[in-house]
């Protein structure tokens, strides 16, 4: 029964992985909260590989065409010299000037990252993300919008993210908020953002794995097996709806579900 009960955790903690990668609500954040909701104090370094990877497969598997497309055309323009792959490789240039700075400052900051793993900073950092996706849906105006993103358009964004190295921030609500207060539509926002996570996720996961490498640890093959092909439908699924169904003016639902969930954080630290 007890094993039983662990892997619904693991199923639990795949799920919210999945969806809360995708929607601007904060994974890191989450996970961090349902680990000390569940009492599951295992998953750690190795867990988050695990999940990230499956969140990077269900992405690169939904923007498959759009990979390949950017692929294709950056050789073309590189090796052969095609201009009229022009803009298609400037895209690939302003996704890496976007991942660059989050980059950057996760190298450097990353080992000083777990005394911020705590539902207090993450509740804290969740009315922050909350205010900013409220704010965004207050003052929206979704005429004249921007379908195209410029290089100052992803160096911004791509500051912004950096915020999301701290659970609790949005990597992706910190590029809706950064790109809409530049007025890009929302849906070039979307696709920027995951085709950013994909190309991120490479060093991120060899970088962790190269950790691991020397590392002693016992996992749970099942659970986390589990934990995997969850994360994956969830992630999937999360990306259809965001890309298919969310407007500006749903913000607003998501950040009261921060104010909600940051509120239960910070009251679960002070008082229990």
């Amino acid at each position: 029964m007890n094993e039983f009960i662990e892997l619904i955790k693991y199923l639990i903690l795949g799920i919210v992985q999945g969806f809360t990668e995708i929607l601007p609500i904060s994974s890191s954040g989450h996970l961090v909260l349902f680990q000390h909701i569940l009492n599951l104090k295992q998953p750690g370094l190795v867990f988050e590989m695990f999940t990230n990877t499956a969140s990077f497969l269900a992405l690169f598997i939904f923007f498959s065409k759009d990979i390949i497309h950017l692929i294709k055309q950056t050789w073309s323009f590189v090796i052969k010299g095609d201009k009229e792959a022009k803009n298609d490789f400037f895209y690939v240039l302003k996704l890496i000037v976007a991942i660059i700075p989050i980059g950057i400052v996760g190298l450097l900051i990353k080992d000083h990252l777990d005394g911020f793993k705590t539902p207090l900073f993450v509740g804290l950092a969740l009315l922050l993300t909350g205010s900013f996706l409220f704010y965004i849906y207050k003052n929206r105006n979704e005429n004249n919008l921007n379908e195209e993103i410029t290089f100052k358009n992803a160096l911004v964004i791509g500051l912004i993210q950096v915020a999301a190295v701290f659970p609790g921030i949005s990597r992706s609500g910190s590029t809706i908020i950064g790109g809409l207060f530049q007025k890009v539509s929302l849906k070039s926002l979307l696709k920027f953002s995951f085709l950013c996570y994909i190309i991120i996720s490479v060093p991120t996961s060899l970088l962790s794995a190269i950790e691991l490498s020397n590392a002693t640890f016992e996992i749970n093959i099942l659970g986390y097996g589990l934990a995997f092909l969850s994360t994956f439908v969830a992630t999937y699924f999360a990306a259809y709806l965001l890309m298919k169904k969310i407007e500006v003016r749903h913000l607003k639902y998501f950040a009261i579900y921060c104010f909600t969930i940051g509120l239960v954080a910070i009251s679960s630290h002070l008082f229990f």
